[in-house]
């Protein structure tokens, strides 16, 4: 909690240098400073969402990717809202510095609705109507034309940084404007590097095998060029296939189901329209992988090792808790919990009853065809397990939220709780 109260306060501390500093110089009323105040602070939360946006894995194994995104989506509200405070209630002699600040404005605002409904699981995660209607709209516009969308951002920026150099009552004090440019610069420099030059230092490897489990989940390996001691268990990465003509080049999200550091395995439920060709993927096909990224391991290790730990996973979303199971088997008691569709899906099972022959009665298994519910739950947890335990929770979005709900209704208190949804 400490760590993700620091992380937040970030979208405070960011926006002072250049709030005081402007503050220091300006002669202009304080009515209007305020809202001077308000539309740099709004720039500032712009430039700091471009940070987040690259993913620094550093970042997330301080906090967690999913902090990391909730932040990024907050400041793009926060923004939004400082910007019209700021449009309307100061003013801009130049016609184009105006033209300018509300282009910025409206594409930020066109960039926000897009990104709330299809981006975030902050309304379709909580309305049935909702996620079909994205699931359908999905189908039309494709990922990759989500990931411009989002570069629009970068649009934004610039044209609010011309808007800034035409105002006289700005770029009339040249300290204020050294800093203002540095921040954009250092954050457009960090960005460049990270999308375009960054990628050629990932980790890169070869498929060696991709086969079909059940009806619609696919085992994919890939043995990485060189050993990588970062690899965690409950690790995930960022995978895109290069010179496939069965996919392109787009990047996605998947989990390692083991504790390999060498041969990394992806357990990938085949539910959209990249992954449903991955089953033409062959052997030998090159992969660049941005990460690791994952914070569960750290979390198991700051724990009680006396106390249990309960992995509960939702179909795909198992392949974490396999990867942290694989390591912590027979060391810790554990409780896996696997909901899956029909009883071929159970396509571990033999795994699983490995990990359990080896654990001296450590590891526990229970797998039930469909989801888990409150008296699920309440039949098959121990009195320990509610009141002691760490739970791992692993699926897709609204799985996840609804079995946080019964966990908190069964009395496991919040920060025992944590969990990583399959959307990203």
């Amino acid at each position: 909690m400490l760590r993700k109260l620091l992380f937040w306060s970030c979208a405070v501390v960011f926006p002072l240098p250049l709030v005081l500093t402007f503050d220091s110089l300006s002669t202009d009323p304080e009515q209007l400073k305020f809202y001077i105040f308000l539309g740099l602070t709004a720039y500032a939360w712009w430039l700091l969402s471009v940070l987040l946006s690259v993913r620094p894995s550093w970042l997330d194994r301080f906090v967690g990717l999913p902090s990391v995104y909730g932040l990024h989506g907050m400041l793009g509200v926060l923004a939004v809202v400082a910007a019209y405070i700021h449009r309307e209630n100061s003013y801009a002699p130049s016609p184009l510095a105006r033209d300018l600040g509300d282009w910025s404005f409206y594409g930020a605002l066109a960039v926000l609705f897009f990104s709330v409904f299809f981006m975030s699981g902050w309304l379709v995660d909580r309305s049935r109507l909702l996620l079909k209607v994205k699931g359908f709209l999905e189908v039309l516009f494709r990922h990759q034309f989500s990931l411009w969308i989002h570069r629009i951002n970068l649009v934004i920026v610039a044209a609010i940084w011309l808007h800034a150099h035409l105002l006289v009552r700005m770029n009339q004090y040249f300290a204020f404007m050294v800093l203002f440019d540095s921040y954009t610069v250092i954050v457009l420099s960090i960005y460049a590097w990270k999308k375009w030059i960054a990628p050629d230092t990932y980790l890169t490897g070869s498929v060696t095998r991709n086969y079909a489990l059940g009806g619609s989940t696919r085992s994919l390996s890939v043995k990485l060029d060189k050993k990588s001691t970062m690899v965690l268990p409950g690790d995930f990465f960022f995978l895109r296939f290069e010179g496939s003509s069965a996919v392109n080049g787009e990047w996605h999200p998947f989990s390692v189901t083991d504790d390999s550091q060498e041969t990394l395995t992806f357990t990938i439920r085949q539910h959209g329209d990249f992954t449903g060709r991955l089953g033409a993927v062959e052997p030998g096909t090159r992969v660049r992988l941005e990460g690791p990224f994952g914070h569960f391991e750290s979390i198991v290790q700051r724990r009680d090792r006396e106390a249990p730990l309960v992995f509960l996973g939702m179909g795909a979303g198992v392949a974490p808790l396999l990867s942290l199971a694989a390591a912590h088997h027979t060391t810790r008691k554990i409780h896996l919990l696997w909901a899956v569709r029909s009883p071929e899906d159970a396509y571990y099972k033999e795994v699983l009853e490995d990990y359990q022959k080896a654990s001296d009665d450590k590891f526990r298994v229970t797998v039930r065809v469909g989801r888990f519910r409150r008296e699920d739950l309440a039949g098959v947890l121990t009195t320990e397990e509610v009141m002691k335990g760490s739970f791992f929770i692993v699926g897709p979005n609204p799985g996840v939220l609804a079995n946080q709900r019964l966990l908190r209704g069964m009395g496991v208190s919040a920060w025992r709780i944590h969990q990583e949804r399959l959307t990203m």
